[in-house]
């Protein structure tokens, strides 16, 4: 057996050994990466974004968005605690920033790092649209889709180092840099279509585990197309999500369970 096939078996061995379930939607997906130094890489790069932008306190618009973003995040916490997963979130210092920021667009972060743009506020019109966000961005970090882009990127770009955790510091912040661009243009790569559908997915039911109307999320997501109707380009927040007809469908189909899980948090 050649070398490049014994690389290949390691690479393929290595790949199965590190896939990881998603508690809520059972989606397999590759994570080769240590969550806490993505959780640390995560915090470092929110603050220096933070830090050129303007952050908006004390508003009702920004009282808005950390007691939603707590509603969302007490209730993942509590479904993952009770079904014995709560190590998952070991790594997880959750924070929700309002920033002056015009664009239709918010993100999440690994490790629970949140920022929503004013721009997005008029569309979200309500705390309950604003639950569709933030169930949405949060459920991209808890879903672990950082982990798993960098993961991908890992295995395109280094091969055979990942087997024997050869990574340098300056490969693993290159990789890093690669998958959250951020900077001072706070633009993220795009999530593949899975992830974005995942996100949506399990967006619903943590909205409606927090109390909020799952309903509500198909007339939000239809006023975002809206919103970006006239403009060449979509939004940020749009240009890398599925197609609304795609968008719809997912949200229909798991809209039944959804509201069980509004109802058993005292819904209607």
């Amino acid at each position: 057996m050649n070398s490049k096939s014994i690389l290949g078996i390691g690479i393929t061995l290595t790949v199965m050994t590190a896939c990881s379930t998603n508690p809520i939607t059972g989606r397999s997906s590759l994570k080769l990466a240590n969550d806490a130094e993505i959780a640390t890489m995560a915090a470092q790069e929110y603050q220096k974004t933070l830090s050129q932008q303007k952050v908006i306190t004390g508003t009702q618009q920004a009282k808005s968005v950390t007691n939603v973003g707590n509603r969302i995040k007490n209730a993942a916490q509590a479904y993952y605690r009770n079904i014995g997963r709560e190590s998952d979130l070991t790594h997880y210092n959750w924070e929700f920033k309002l920033i002056d920021n015009k664009q239709l667009n918010a993100w999440c972060m690994p490790g629970g790092k949140v920022a929503v743009y004013t721009g997005i506020l008029p569309v979200t019109q309500n705390d309950t649209g604003l639950a569709v966000v933030l169930g949405h961005e949060v459920s991209h970090a808890l879903a672990g889709h950082g982990n798993e882009r960098i993961s991908q990127a890992m295995v395109a770009e280094l091969g055979g180092a990942i087997i024997g955790s050869t990574i340098s510091s300056g490969q693993w912040g290159q990789i890093f840099s690669q998958v959250y661009p951020i900077g001072g243009q706070m633009v993220l790569l795009s999530y593949g279509r899975k992830q974005e559908l995942e996100a949506d997915q399990m967006g619903l039911y943590l909205m409606g585990m927090a109390g909020y109307d799952p309903r509500q999320a198909i007339p939000f997501w239809n006023r975002m197309e809206s919103a970006s109707g006239n403009n060449q380009r979509p939004p940020e927040f749009l240009s890398t999500h599925p197609g609304p007809e795609d968008r719809i469908a997912g949200l229909n189909k798991y809209m039944n369970k959804a509201m069980e899980y509004y109802r058993a948090a005292g819904g209607k």
